[in-house]
């Protein structure tokens, strides 16, 4: 099993390149399964995930294939002979849900595994699941599996969430396209990702207002036609590395970086006394002073402090001067990354959902493990500025979500290899 080891070696200096986003690309690509008529991503990321949704894809009929060097993606869907998606395929990844709503809004049936993925709370599909049912599916749960079935088509219905889900929003907008009236999404996810999706699907043919606010208005059509679309930046990966510097001290610029999708984020940069300043090719971030000031941080769903952002933040305080307060309001189990940074000296009291951190003059390197994605990236970025080694073991949560991560860092002058396990 791989492991990266991560050397303290000062401030880094230079640019790193900001790759298209993982969560935007894996609810772009189940879009192909709405139309007969290709659909081409470009801005892919190069990672484990997509491969493993082009997996899927493959599964059902579709037609992927990666083009100059992964960053396009050309998909058709003219042949669906396949409307199960199978459980080997789909515990790799929750996003392997997002097949569900498009299979049963153009075909009617489907049958879908319930999915898998990081181990960071239950994380249930039932609010998927209502939305469909909203629409008129009918749907029946056994042995793992959901059979879902619209013998005359969806119908267009109202459902209001319960709460804000992500995923939800996006199997519910893409099923809503092709089902027969109007339907309204209330309290409806507002994430770059899904305005992302909606312009994606605008272009396909769909007729959808309210993107970026609470309310979704889908007016179903008869069939969707092909389209390209770059996918957006990924602000996940674009928040892990503007960290970098602000952990490590130096000067370094995120190319393709945007300050609309990381508002909050940079608020509470800034109120740590991290400078981020636009260019006119990205993002440039430099820490003011020689240690961060703490702050207290609660995550929300967007426009608020990202859940995907909490881990790395709570790396960067662990050395900041003075006590911050991390509540985890998104996901439960979420603070599996804490006692990790507690092996390499950080000060962290975990109660529940909220994870006090007392900042430390400097970490140590030690071996640590990986125990979900943004918990590895995190554990990487206490290795910058930590005195020592530190060895992250079980990185292969890392190639879900980044591409290319010691190429990048290293880049900009961090101490850090990949070491292949046997």
């Amino acid at each position: 099993m791989d492991s990266i080891i991560v050397t303290g070696n000062g401030p880094l200096n230079g640019s790193i390149p900001i790759a298209g986003a993982k969560n935007a690309c894996l609810t772009l690509m189940p879009a192909t399964l709405l139309s007969e008529e290709p659909l081409t991503l470009t801005n892919a990321p190069r990672l484990s995930d997509i491969r493993t949704m082009t997996t899927l894809l493959q599964s059902l009929g579709a037609e992927v294939s990666g083009l100059q060097d992964g960053q396009v993606l050309a998909m058709s869907s003219h042949d669906i002979h396949n409307h199960t998606a199978d459980y080997d395929i789909v515990r790799k990844m929750r996003a392997s849900i997002l097949v569900l709503g498009p299979m049963l809004a153009r075909d009617g049936h489907a049958i879908v595994s319930l999915p898998g993925g990081c181990a960071i709370g239950a994380r249930p599909v039932d609010l998927h699941l209502k939305a469909l049912e909203a629409m008129g599916a009918e749907l029946d749960l056994r042995e793992g599996y959901v059979h879902a079935k619209a013998p005359g088509g969806l119908k267009g219905g109202t459902f209001e969430f319960p709460f804000v889900s992500v995923g939800a929003t996006e199997n519910a907008l893409m099923a809503a396209t092709l089902a027969k009236g109007t339907s309204v999404l209330k309290n409806a996810a507002r994430e770059p990702e899904i305005v992302d999706l909606a312009r994606c699907l605008r272009k396909m043919g769909a007729q959808i207002e309210g993107e970026g606010t609470s309310t979704l208005t889908i007016q179903g059509v008869d069939r969707l036609g092909g389209a390209t679309h770059p996918v957006v930046t990924d602000r996940i990966e674009l928040g892990t590395y503007m960290l970098a510097p602000a952990i490590a001290g130096g000067e370094v610029e995120l190319l393709g970086g945007r300050l609309d999708l990381v508002g909050a984020f940079v608020e509470k940069l800034d109120a740590a006394g991290i400078d981020v300043t636009e260019t006119s090719t990205g993002l440039m971030v430099k820490r003011r002073g020689d240690r961060v000031q703490a702050v207290d941080v609660e995550t929300e769903p967007f426009p608020g402090f990202p859940t995907d952002l909490q881990a790395q933040m709570m790396a960067l305080l662990c050395t900041a001067e003075g006590t911050s307060v991390l509540q985890e309001k998104i996901f439960e189990n979420r603070f599996m990354h804490a006692p990790e940074l507690i092996r390499m000296g950080a000060e962290i009291d975990v109660q529940g959902g909220t994870a006090t951190v007392t900042g430390v003059n400097r970490l140590k390197g030690a071996p640590v493990m990986a125990t979900d994605l943004r918990a590895s990236v995190s554990l990487i970025l206490a290795g910058l500025a930590a005195e020592g080694d530190t060895t992250v073991s079980r990185v292969y949560h890392l190639d879900r979500g980044y591409e290319h991560v010691v190429r990048k860092l290293s880049g900009v002058g961090a101490k850090i290899e990949r070491i292949k396990g046997e």
